[in-house]
């Protein structure tokens, strides 16, 4: 009888090691997702394009060739009627992963 009561004893260690294993496991896997989650839809938005007062800062920088800085100065001394656009005002970039977000949420 005690014999049993040993072995059964080692079992139930052993399976007790496995779901501790596993639970801290998981316990971090949820985590990960929902920190995942959160930085995914903190970056949710769209962002504008860039507009001339960029582009004339690109000038500025010490690594653009001096024809590249001349092209960017015609462009900008050009008649700003010239260059309306009736088109609507274009994002840079859209947000494109909300199936990511629905994806990880269901993980959850």
């Amino acid at each position: 009888w005690t014999g049993d009561e040993k072995a059964a004893t080692k079992v139930r260690e052993v399976e007790r090691a496995d779901y501790d294993a596993m639970h801290k496991d998981y316990s971090e896997s949820v985590d990960a997702l929902e920190r995942a989650i959160t930085v995914v839809k903190d970056h949710s938005h769209d962002r504008k394009q860039a507009s001339l007062v960029q582009v004339s800062a690109l000038k500025e920088l010490k690594l653009m060739p001096e024809e590249a800085r001349r092209t960017i100065d015609a462009f900008l001394q050009q008649d700003p009627e010239g260059l309306a656009v009736t088109a609507p005002e274009a994002a840079g970039y859209e947000f494109q992963s909300h199936g990511i977000v629905e994806m990880l949420e269901k993980l959850l």
